[in-house]
């Protein structure tokens, strides 16, 4: 045997050169480090058990990393694929790749999983885990692997895509892709004997032993591959961790998402729906909602309008040339809704943007460069067809109101309006309680985009050092930008730690060019300005439900539907209260008496469950002093408060918008 040097790279450490003999494995590489489930050799994934050759470059891949994670994820979903087959051998195995958090597979069945089935598949899961199952990877011909899996007509039509884009597409790659195809035998740990096998590219955890913890979640329908022209299959969902206890902390983080889920809270403290005979996707509020983003709007408007911003109005529908012209029926058709066929066969389309249509406002006459910037600003209802697999409450919705901003400004005011711009974003995102933030910058599709690469390489750059001046972390989206500029997005994480993308700004060089837009600069000539796109809560209603999600039903009292309720201890004391109320309301305030017939108590917990801030309770005792208690949402009391304190208390804790 002779010998082979390789390099072994660590993040925080020197590379080390080690010479190993021929025939030495990524395992024995690592010996004695347990949390090393696969290595990567010259930039690819590899099973431990790859032998190294001559030169290869090695780095280890902790099972707590990302890389990591994803191995054991999709590790487990062939574990669960297993369990499926052994448990119900006619079933044909589709799709298991890892996803966020978890793993997924999919399964053509005569009939859909009960939660009783999902319980047997566990438990045939902990069976093969303690096995000790060998992952055993095997390269084979596409004629050897259409044999091996003749009876898997899904995994047929997956080796017919090897080699091509498809193959990227709805989780295909972690099977096929552009190299050699390979199955991956789980083999006896005696015995050596087959188990059970699956296409599949790799790499995987060493043994099944290595599946520390798991769990199945639920199954669901789902289309072959994601389109409603092919079968419907059944997808079992499951999530693995390399600890049990980050298995537990992530149990009990989704059980407190699921109290937070804003569709449940929407229905329990009656604020929106989304009616069946309306559509999906289409959601009305009610008055109480009503209220909570009426208040929403109205102080954006003033924030708005204090930073120079002008409200325009634009219909809801347009002819479709008005969407050939800035180029969203070239780039964004799948997106729209189908058009309507007026005007002896004029197409109209319900808008899916609103800048077609402010930049027929900057351009329904001349402009002067005294005029710029021009900030034009709109909370304006589009319209987008999302899937109904991907349409989710507010926050991934078909119908939606943005508070829709474009700014016309000259290349030398670009820079000092961009930077005013995210810092005015930031700042009122922070006035509604979010303060946990970092930054994305999208760069171009190099497969999508329209303009010169001069004029994106000058707006990516432009962006950048506008983000970076907010001292904030920047995090890199290569080719997540629309496909007329780059983008910075601004990442919040809310109460229990979620990231949500909140506020986007967009430069854009080019629909000012292909809408003509001119101004007139100070020597008179004519000039063309940039323009800058910039949603800020991105929409009404997905900001309404972050919020919701965020504060978990409880609003502060500037925010809150009812911001205080008054509760009499008896019939005798609700006139008492009415007047109280009576002033209140006076002063801009939002509160009620509940003068019902429930007792007291009664009436205390239907309005925690409603979660109003203030509780003004009142007694004989306070009748006679003039004074009322307060109870606060977390049932302490302050007793014997003097009217005008009362009132005065709930006016400031209303004005400085603070949270009790």
């Amino acid at each position: 045997m002779s010998d082979l040097r390789v390099i072994i790279k660590r993040d925080s450490a020197e590379p080390e050169e080690r010479t190993v003999t021929t025939g030495t494995t990524a395992a024995e590489l690592f010996q004695g480090e347990r949390s090393v489930i696969a290595a990567r050799v010259g930039g690819e994934l590899k099973d431990l058990a790859y032998a190294v050759a001559e030169g290869d470059q090695v780095e280890p891949v902790d099972i707590t990393s990302e890389d990591g994670l994803n191995i054991l994820r999709h590790s487990t979903a062939h574990v669960m694929a297993q369990a499926v087959q052994e448990l119900h051998p006619d079933a044909k195995l589709g799709i298991g790749p890892p996803v966020k958090d978890g793993f997924y597979y999919d399964f053509d069945v005569d009939k859909p999983f009960h939660p009783d089935d999902l319980k047997a598949i566990e438990k045939k899961m902990q069976e093969i885990q303690k096995r000790g199952q060998r992952f055993s990877r095997r390269v084979v011909t596409e004629d050897e692997a259409r044999q091996e899996l003749a009876d898997e007509p899904y995994k047929l039509e997956l080796i017919g895509l090897k080699g091509s884009s498809a193959a990227g597409e709805d989780g295909a790659d972690v099977e096929v892709g552009a190299g050699e195809l390979t199955i991956y035998d789980n083999l006896d740990a005696k015995t050596g004997e087959l188990c059970w096998k699956d296409l599949c590219r790799g790499p995987h955890l060493p043994s099944t032993r290595n599946i520390p913890a798991f769990k199945l979640m639920r199954n669901a329908a789902a289309y072959w591959r994601g389109s409603e022209k092919n079968p419907m299959l059944q997808r079992i969902y499951g999530t693995a961790w390399p600890t049990k206890e980050e298995l537990k902390a992530h149990l009990d983080f989704l059980e407190e998402a699921a109290k937070r889920d804003h569709r449940k809270l929407g229905s329990e403290l009656d604020l929106f729906s989304i009616p069946e005979q309306i559509g999906s996707g289409l959601a009305v509020f009610h008055p109480r909602g009503g209220i909570v983003r009426r208040v929403m709007e109205d102080y954006s408007r003033r924030r708005h309008e204090e930073e120079g911003y002008e409200f325009v109005y634009t219909p809801h529908a347009t002819k479709g040339t008005l969407f050939e012209i800035s180029g969203h029926l070239d780039w964004y058709a799948d997106g729209m809704y189908p058009p309507m066929q007026l005007d002896e066969g004029t197409d109209y389309y319900l808008k899916p943007m609103n800048c077609p249509m402010h930049n027929l406002i900057f351009d329904a006459r001349g402009r002067s460069y005294r005029e710029l910037p021009m900030r034009l600003f709109e909370f304006g209802t589009v319209y987008r067809y999302e899937k109904s697999g991907v349409v989710h409450g507010l926050t991934r919705a078909r119908g939606f109101t943005q508070d829709d901003a474009h700014i016309y400004c000259t290349r030398e005011q670009m820079a000092d309006e961009l930077d005013s711009t995210l810092t005015f974003v930031l700042n009122l995102l922070r006035d509604y309680g979010l303060t946990d933030f970092y930054l994305e910058l999208s760069t171009k599709d190099p497969e999508k985009y329209v303009g010169s690469d001069e004029a994106w390489a000058e707006a990516t750059e432009t962006l950048r050092g506008v983000a970076e001046k907010q001292g904030l972390p920047l995090v890199p989206d290569p080719g997540g930008a629309a496909f007329y500029g780059p983008k910075i997005s601004v990442q919040t994480r809310d109460a229990i730690g979620r990231s949500w993308q909140m506020s986007t700004i967009q430069l854009d060089f080019n629909l000012p060019e292909r809408f003509d837009l001119e101004y007139t600069a100070p020597d008179g000539s004519r000039q063309r300005p940039v323009m800058i796109h910039r949603a800020l809560f991105g929409s009404i209603e997905r900001f309404f439900a972050v919020l919701l999600e965020h504060y978990a039903g409880a609003f502060p009292a500037w925010l809150a539907p009812v911001q205080a309720v008054g509760i009499p201890i008896g019939d005798a004391h609700v006139p008492y209260l009415q007047e109280f109320a009576g002033e209140a309301k006076r002063k801009g305030l939002r509160v009620e008496v509940d003068a019902s017939s429930d007792r007291m108590q009664k009436k205390i917990r239907t309005h925690q469950k409603l979660k109003v801030p203030f509780m003004i309770i009142v007694g004989d005792e306070d009748m006679t002093n003039g004074t009322v208690s307060f109870r606060y949402r977390d049932g302490t009391q302050e007793n014997g408060i003097p009217r005008d304190q009362a009132l005065a208390k709930l006016v400031d804790v209303v004005e400085r918008r603070v949270q009790v």
